[in-house]
């Protein structure tokens, strides 16, 4: 009788102090609900076609003016917001995804572990790509998901080995299922000295010049060619 009890005061308590419970209610990420509703906006009055790929994640998606024509003749949907964290594309994961029948999704979010005293440990970021990845799922359970590491970066280097380890437990989710795969980068970004080239970077050395992009779309491209034919056109998208 008492274990009939204490159950449901557990299941409560877990789902109380679940980590995405707990960022619902974070003013860092309710600040960027101005975004979330512009990109609501730009669905209601843009038009997509079906076998788009869908790019998401932090800045280094935003300013990526390129990115139509980088990687055409893939069409594409460009969903970033400034400093996205894992945290907050977690919330807002269903608002951003959901409202589009894509061929693939690819993301990248290079701001959870950033030399601050909010850091997350990499544990975490992956618990919540994790999450992510299962919201994706629940809507498209076999969609092509493509998952960008973060770049070694000057500004952010002292932080690098937690970084490093981020991606390394990120590469190992993607590995374990299905569709969802991981995007190596850093190979292009360390020099001989393993040391982050800043000729890619722009002058604040954390955001990717025309020249970085250019190594960016290289890599990626060469990537989602390997999953999506060009020849196929087959929408893919779809629940």
């Amino acid at each position: 009788m008492m274990r009939n009890l204490l159950l449901p005061l557990v299941i409560f308590a877990a789902l109380s102090c679940s980590p995405l419970r707990i960022y619902q209610q974070d003013p860092d990420v309710l600040a960027w609900e101005a975004d979330i509703q512009r990109f609501e906006h730009l669905d209601s009055t843009e038009t997509y076609p079906d076998d788009a790929i869908l790019f998401a994640g932090s800045s280094s998606i935003r300013l990526w003016e390129t990115l139509a024509r980088d990687m055409s003749p893939y069409p594409v949907i460009q969903r970033g917001y400034g400093g996205a964290k894992l945290s907050d594309l977690a919330v807002y994961a269903k608002r951003i995804f959901y409202p589009h029948r894509c061929r693939a999704i690819v993301m990248f979010i290079a701001n959870d572990i950033a030399g601050t005293g909010d850091d997350k440990s990499p544990g975490e970021v992956d618990r919540l790509f994790r999450t992510v990845l299962k919201t994706i799922r629940d809507q498209y359970p076999v969609t092509p998901v493509f998952w960008i590491a973060v770049t070694p970066t000057a500004l952010r280097w002292e932080v690098w080995p937690q970084i490093e380890e981020a991606n390394r437990l990120i590469e190992e989710t993607c590995l374990k299922n299905a569709n969802t795969y991981f995007i190596r980068t850093d190979f292009a970004f360390l020099n001989g000295s393993s040391q982050p080239k800043e000729e890619l970077f722009l002058p604040d050395r954390l955001h990717l010049n025309a020249k970085g992009y250019e190594v960016w779309t290289e890599i990626i491209k060469k990537e989602l060619k390997k999953v999506l034919p060009l020849k196929d056109t087959v929408p893919r998208c779809h629940s």
